[in-house]
Order: structure tokens, then C-alpha cells, then sequence
């Protein structure tokens, strides 16, 4: 067998090759069969053509005859009709952001240095609307690209909280209550770079080791569009749904007594407004109309829900574990989740 001065088999060596040639072959293959089959896979959005397809025929239904079923349609009918509109153009505008906005100009914006760069992403934010679920892989690669990580993650919180179609639908949401407004912005301003700060501190680059790396998407910018907008949609539809039905629920199926026993303690209504935000996992664009639907509590607690969901929630922690690592998402997860808290109920205080 031929071989090498310091006695390597050439075979062998070519073998190996090819064998590791053929691993990266199988784990592309096996990223794009996962890529591709997620989008069939089941999920909360399958439940959207079966419950409005309920609601057009709930006429024709038996049980939606008694008069607190209609009602319960009614209040979550409402909530969908003035959030999709919303939930759109936040999609529509995430699409266009991840097709045609390159990691590498937010790059070359951003300062290098932590005291500069920390706040100024957070103020970039506004500047690029998009939904939660489409500002994680955006802070990825601008971390893989040289962004100083703690300004990707603050730009990772502040952007789905603070841009402008969010700000726009909370307003909506809320008519009459300019105060809440300037209060989300500037609670969901301050989580974003105090831990943004708190990571310049940490400096521990070991946590992002296991960053992974998108596989560059085939196709012209447009197909990107259409494949990240529609994909989007039809996610974040299925979690406003869920998010409507709880509202209502909650209305409607739990006591007023037990509701009331809750609204009137501060400290229960904020943990709740906090455990729903987690739990539900309702795209920002959208979230303002869940809030709103429950108007018996206070606006601070209220508040705790519109800070805390855009920046933590359970479909957040899951893609944090997948871009970042599983080690950061344990650690990062908590400390969003207290600051977030506390930054909402100290701003609800001062301004609400």
C-alpha cells in the first residue's frame, strides 16, 4: 500500500476524507429533511382552520346556541380581527428584514466597544421591525460575523419590544393610554440593555462555543421573502390563537371571584401576567390585544405581560438552546426573565 514519508497510508487518508466529506453531506441533508419537514409539522397553528371553520358554521352548531359559548366566540373573534392586521405587517416586514437587511451592515454600525455598542443596539431596534422568532438568528450571525455578543443580545430583546409596529398595535390595543405606550418602550428599552450590560461584564465567550450556524438559503431574495414571511404567519397565527382563546377563557370560564381575588393583588397579578407571557407565547405584534382583553387588572401587571413575552418565552428558550447552546439558554432565560420583571414593574410604578 502506498504511503507517505511518515508512513501514512494514502488510501486510508483518502478514505477518511471522503468518509468526512460524506458525514457533511449527510448532516446537510439531514438539516434541510428537518428544515423542510418542520413546516408540515403539526403545531398550535393547526388548530386555526378547525376553530374558525367552528366559528363561520357555529350556527349551524348546536352547542354554540347557549349564550355564554356565543360570547366566548365573540371576545375571541375580537382579539384575532384587531390583531392580524399586526401580525402581518410584522411578518411581512421580518421577511424583508431576513431577505434583503444583511447581518453585515448592523455590523458595521454598531460600535465595537461595549459602553457604545450596548445602547446603540438597543436604539437599532427600532429601526428593524420583526417579530421575536425572526430577531434570534439575526443576533446569531451577528455574533458569528464579529458583533461584540453583548450588543447582538440586546438588539436580540430590544428589537421584537420596541420597534415601531409594536408600539403602533399597543396604542391600538389600548386607545386613550399614551402612558402605557411610552411605558413599554422604555421597560422593554431598559431589560434589553441592562442585560446587554450585564453580559459586557460577564464576558464569558465560552457559553457561546456551541453558536450553530444557518445554512445559506437557496433561491432568489424574494422565494427567502415569501419562504420567512409565510412560515411566520402561519407560526405566529397558531400562538395568537392560543393566546386569544386564553383570554377569553379566562373572561368567561374562571370565576369573576377568583379573577377579582387575583386583579386586586398586585403581586399575584404581576406573577400570572409573567407565567402567561411565558406560557403562551404570543408574537409581539399581537400581544397588546391579549392584554387588553382583561381589563380588570392593573395596567402595571398588564405591562409585566408586554415586557416579559416579546424578550422570554417558551418558543424563545427553545431557539435560544438551538442557535446559542443549551448552557446559555439556562443561564440567559432566568436572568431575562427577572430583569424583564422587575424593569416593567418599576417603569408601571413610576409612569402608570
Amino acid at each position: 500500500m502506498p504511503s507517505t514519508e511518515d508512513g501514512t497510508p494514502v488510501l486510508e487518508h483518502a478514505h477518511d476524507h471522503d468518509h468526512a466529506h460524506a458525514d457533511h453531506l449527510h448532516d446537510h441533508d439531514h438539516d434541510h429533511h428537518d428544515h423542510g419537514s418542520g413546516r408540515f409539522a403539526l403545531g398550535p397553528w393547526s388548530l386555526l382552520l378547525p376553530i374558525f371553520a367552528a366559528l363561520l358554521l357555529r350556527n349551524r352548531i348546536g352547542w354554540f346556541e347557549g349564550e355564554t359559548v356565543r360570547l366566548w366566540s365573540t371576545l375571541f373573534v375580537s382579539v384575532c380581527v384587531q390583531a392580524v392586521p399586526f401580525l402581518v405587517l410584522g411578518v411581512v416586514i421580518s421577511g424583508l428584514i431576513a431577505a434583503f437587511v444583511s447581518p453585515d451592515l448592523v455590523e458595521r454600525l454598531v460600535p465595537k466597544r461595549p459602553v457604545f455598542a450596548v445602547p446603540s443596539a438597543g436604539l437599532a431596534g427600532m429601526a428593524l421591525p420583526g417579530c421575536e422568532c425572526g430577531s434570534v438568528p439575526i443576533a446569531g450571525r451577528l455574533v458569528s460575523a464579529g458583533t461584540p455578543p453583548a450588543a447582538a443580545l440586546t438588539f436580540l430583546l430590544a428589537a421584537p419590544a420596541i420597534n415601531p409596529v409594536v408600539l403602533i398595535s399597543t396604542a391600538v390595543a389600548f386607545p386613550g393610554e399614551g402612558r402605557l405606550v411610552l411605558a413599554r418602550f422604555l421597560a422593554s428599552l431598559i431589560a434589553a440593555m441592562a442585560v446587554g450590560s450585564w453580559w459586557a461584564r460577564r464576558n464569558d465567550e465560552s457559553l457561546l462555543a456551541q453558536l450553530r450556524h444557518e445554512h445559506e438559503r437557496e433561491g432568489s431574495r424574494w422565494s427567502e421573502f415569501i419562504d420567512v414571511a409565510a412560515r411566520d404567519l402561519v407560526h405566529a397565527g397558531g400562538y395568537l390563537v392560543l393566546g386569544a382563546m386564553a383570554a377569553a377563557t379566562l373572561q368567561l370560564i374562571v370565576p369573576r371571584s377568583a379573577l377579582d381575588v387575583v386583579a386586586d393583588n398586585e403581586l399575584l397579578s404581576v406573577l400570572m401576567f409573567a407565567g402567561l407571557a411565558i406560557l403562551l407565547s404570543i408574537c409581539s405584534e399581537a400581544d397588546a390585544f391579549v392584554a387588553a382583553g382583561l381589563p380588570q387588572f392593573s395596567l402595571t401587571s398588564r405591562l409585566v405581560f408586554l415586557v416579559v413575552g416579546p424578550v422570554i418565552d417558551l418558543k424563545l428558550v427553545a431557539m435560544h438552546a438551538g442557535v446559542f447552546g443549551r448552557r446559555f439558554a439556562a443561564i440567559f432565560a432566568p436572568v431575562t426573565l427577572l430583569v424583564a420583571v422587575i424593569s416593567a414593574v418599576v417603569i408601571g410604578q413610576v409612569l402608570l
